[in-house]
């Protein structure tokens, strides 16, 4: 007897019913499982790497029935006492997706004035757009596409869309676009299976539960010690000894918006902060190992002190001058989150851990140094590494005069560092406990709460920001809590026409809720997204090379003994 189940609702295609209806609960009671070894379950093709060993439950394993949306076929596997892995997909086959070619509105962007695109106008844009093509000898059509039920944002038509043409690949829609460049247009190729105005025809879907009251192992947010780095989820997995691994948050991909691997995000790590927040955003908190975890947005703060003199930190672990995806105080073009915009900072002091094993970033400005008993010793230029058991400050503009006028040799400088939630309720860091940070919420108080406007991943002024990532369907990675404290932490595959679409954050949050979340966040996705279980990868992540190296990762830890 292997230890998977298959269960599927009889008659069931799908979890939508279209772009109005809401997905249909049903509460299924899981089976008690007798644990045998979890790999006779067969893996994925693409994971043909050896599992790492762990431990064979001996006994039957019983967690509480667990919410999960009728009409998908799951099979579930238990990976140790208190861990189950189920997998599921989502099919529809009266579903009829397309490539087609979709023209691009003008647009400028609101923050940089610089000219862009849009892939939705104005119903003035879109009727003349349609008379060009038409002229051109092409069949347009017009559609209008309402806003989804964020928190935040509008009711209503958004904008409207103009294409042309259905057609069963690619390359033969590629075939049409020089006729809407001829038409002094904009065109761009387009699956119409990540229109959220449609059903997607398949998703692929794994969801990981970890019942705190069972499991005797430890959920951790971890960057494996170098926060300058980027490493694949399953390798952090496999020299971890992780029953089951995810990637974490947003981090830094171009060494023009600052170090790559460096989080975009608050990032804390056994205790200690090593990254900020980028304004106020939602982050999962593990106490305690994962024992206690919550979801709730989070603000930093932190205050470098010399004597009776003080500076505010607005960085840890960044190039000084540029934050990633903004939301620092002082910071330009905007203080408020943007996702995959680098914010510049004139005045800027930041610290540097031990963590920071990479080269310091070089440039104006001072650095001073700092001994494991936060006193000075050195002041000058920027660069080298971060001492062994100390730290550095680098200061640009007014915070490098601060650093001029108070690192002498010898002196104190201490680095006083706050996390809050929106309640004011101060987040205690100590050892074992971690947080991992993206955006937006999905599920607040047992609601679908999703705030990608205020979190920064779009803007109801602009529509050239944001669009594909909050309303189009993306591979997600997000992680929730049910009401019996269970943590869950899910993937869905996407960018795979015909194969899995993915969700939009719309839909994403309806499938946390109806998981049974109370609570839940979407974490870092596209090409990030992955689920290694035993150091396996178990999805498909959509890059074209594999595995995508990310930032941090969330792990599932067997118990040491």
């Amino acid at each position: 007897m292997r230890n998977e189940r298959d269960t599927r609702t009889p008659g069931a295609t799908g979890v939508r019913r279209g772009p109005h209806r809401r997905v249909t609960v049903a509460v299924a009671a899981l089976m008690a499982l007798t644990a045998v070894n979890p790999w006779a379950v067969p893996a994925p093709a693409q994971a043909s790497a050896p599992p790492a060993a762990h431990p064979t439950p001996h006994s039957v394993t019983r967690l509480a029935p667990v919410a999960v949306p009728e009409e998908i076929r799951w099979t579930t596997r238990t990976v140790a006492p208190g861990v189950q892995v189920r997998t599921g997909v989502i099919e529809r086959p009266d579903a009829e997706p397309a490539w087609t070619v979709t023209v691009q509105a003008p647009a400028v962007d609101r923050l940089t004035g610089a000219a862009t695109f849009a892939p939705l106008g104005a119903r003035a844009w879109a009727d003349e757009t349609a008379r060009r093509l038409r002229e051109a000898g092409l069949t347009p059509r017009v559609e209008a596409v309402g806003w989804p039920e964020y928190a935040d944002t509008p009711r209503g038509t958004m904008g409207w869309r103009v294409r042309v043409g259905s057609y069963a690949t690619s390359a033969e829609a590629q075939r049409t676009t020089p006729k809407v460049t001829a038409a002094g247009l904009q065109p761009s190729v387009e699956w119409t299976g990540y229109d959220v105005q449609q059903p997607a025809d398949r998703e692929s879907v794994r969801v990981a539960v970890v019942d705190p009251a069972t499991f005797t192992g430890a959920v951790e947010a971890t960057h494996h010690g170098d926060v300058a780095d980027r490493e694949r989820t399953s390798s952090v997995a496999t020299s971890l000894n992780s029953l089951v691994g995810v990637n974490g948050g947003f981090f830094v991909t171009s060494d023009a918006d600052g170090v790559q691997g460096t989080m975009a995000g608050i990032g804390a790590y056994d205790g200690e902060l090593q990254s900020m927040a980028a304004g106020s955003r939602a982050a999962l908190i593990l106490d305690d190992g994962g024992r206690r975890a919550r979801i709730a947005d989070v603000t930093t703060t932190a205050t470098a002190r010399a004597g009776s003199a003080t500076y505010a930190v607005e960085g840890i672990n960044r190039v000084p001058g540029r934050v990633r995806n903004c939301g620092r105080p002082g910071a330009t073009p905007t203080g408020l989150p943007r996702q995959d915009l680098t914010c510049a900072k004139a005045d800027d002091l930041v610290k540097f851990t031990a963590s920071f094993r990479a080269g310091l970033p070089t440039g104006p400005g001072v650095q001073v140094v700092l001994d494991a008993g936060h006193r000075v010793v050195s002041t000058g230029a920027r660069g080298g590494k971060v001492p062994a058991g100390g730290s550095v400050l680098q200061g640009i503009g007014s915070a490098a005069d601060w650093l001029t006028a108070h690192g002498r040799p010898g002196e104190r400088i201490t680095v006083r560092e706050v996390v809050r939630d929106t309640t004011g309720r101060q987040v205690g860091l100590g050892p074992g406990d971690s947080v991992v940070s993206a955006a937006p919420t999905l599920v607040a108080g047992g609601r679908i709460a999703v705030d990608a406007a205020t979190e920064g991943m779009l803007d109801p002024q602009d529509l050239s920001f944001g669009y594909a990532w909050s309303n189009g369907r993306q591979p997600r990675t997000m992680a929730g809590i049910d009401k019996e404290g269970r943590l869950l932490l899910v993937t869905v595959d996407g960018r795979q026409p015909g194969t899995s679409e993915g969700f939009t954050l719309a839909e994403g949050a309806e499938f946390m809720r109806s998981l049974g979340a109370e609570e839940a966040l979407n974490l870092d996705g596209g090409g990030s997204s992955t689920m290694a279980v035993g150091g396996r990868v178990v999805n498909v992540p959509s890059d074209a090379a594999g595995e995508r190296p990310v930032g941090d990762t969330v792990q599932v830890l067997p118990a040491r003994h």
